[in-house]
């Protein structure tokens, strides 16, 4: 085992987050009960806010960026894991208020921790990550609500090219619903049919204030945008449909009326994954590993090594990421 390992480690410089690749030891980190030798982690939109100190992430510092690893377990003081169980953590507060997957070696809580599904493999896991488990969150709620299907209508998916929203089409097409797909981006049109998008949608369209009642069209939606997008995709759902909200990519305000919700039944889901109970976790993975096809996991996703992490901290925020990225965290 390495003496010191690199580590992309978020500080405060003159007041604001600047992140920095760092050397770490055994000794730096956090003494809790499991030590995993990281493999691979992600870049999800919120690590760009967190490296790019565009959004103030990391609650305290220093902060070992990173808010998904998968890996192997080394050491454990837990009767639950044993040295060479297979792990992947989501959320939790990682890169917030506890340390991330942005380091060789991490030290985690033990009930942080889920098993390795048989059906992935590290990389796999880390190709889904915490945005693909974000959207099989939102598609089990969809499901619940208990709207979705019963007739032809479709499925909005916004931000269709990011990572939640390409697990989200490949989820619900797979599912057999018929998906449209938002995005601001044709080049990106056969991408997204590739995962079962039948239909698209400007994303334009979508981002300019109209009426609090809008022609009736989803039966559900999943969106990952916020803002004037939801207020729209709000109106727009039929009668007793459903939307599942997990991002805020355009905002974090509403500028809509109770109208959809109090005329039309309209439900609006927050779909929260960073604290997530473990039985939600552990259901959303068994749906992802049901419905989610390893030759679309292959197309989501590309590998890059840590080192170029600033690079595509820049890139997520400007929109230029398309599907998902796993980052080799292992030398």
């Amino acid at each position: 085992m390495s003496d010191t390992f690199q580590a992309m480690v978020i500080d405060m410089v003159d007041g604001k987050p600047q992140a920095a690749f760092r050397r770490l030891g055994q000794s730096d980190l956090p003494d809790h009960d499991v030590l995993v030798e990281v493999h691979y982690s992600n870049v999800n939109y919120k690590d760009g806010l967190a490296l790019t100190g565009k959004g103030r992430i990391a609650r305290r510092t220093p902060m070992v960026g990173g808010i998904d690893l998968a890996g192997v377990v080394v050491e454990s003081r837990s009767e639950k894991w044993a040295p060479g169980n297979k792990v992947i953590v989501n959320g939790f507060g990682l890169s917030e208020t506890e340390w991330g997957g942005y380091s060789r070696f991490q030290r985690l809580k033990p009930e942080w921790l889920m098993a390795l599904p048989d059906t992935f493999s590290l990389t796999d896991a880390m190709a889904i990550g915490t945005a693909g488990y974000t959207a099989a969150l939102c598609v089990n709620a969809l499901e619940d609500w208990g709207t979705i299907g019963k007739d032809d209508r479709e499925i909005l998916v916004t931000g269709a090219a990011g990572g939640v929203g390409s697990v989200a089409i490949s989820l619900l097409a797979n599912k057999g619903y018929r998906v449209s797909a938002s995005t601001g981006r044709r080049e990106t049109h056969d991408y997204l049919a590739s995962l079962g998008a039948t239909g698209f949608i400007d994303r334009t369209s979508l981002s300019e204030k109209a009426g609090p009642l809008q022609q009736e069209r989803w039966a559900g939606a999943i969106d990952s945008v916020g803002s004037t997008t939801l207020a729209n995709v709000l109106a727009q759902t039929v009668y007793g449909g459903a939307v599942a909200a997990c991002g805020l990519a355009a905002g974090a305000d509403l500028p809509g009326t109770v109208l959809p919700h109090i005329l039309r039944g309209v439900a609006l889901l927050g779909i929260d994954s960073v604290m997530a109970p473990m039985p939600k976790r552990i259901r959303a993975w068994q749906t992802l590993a049901t419905h989610l096809k390893t030759d679309t996991i292959g197309a989501l996703a590309r590998i890059e090594r840590m080192s170029e992490l600033p690079r595509l901290a820049e890139d997520i925020l400007a929109g230029k990421i398309q599907g998902r990225v796993v980052v080799e965290v292992t030398p």
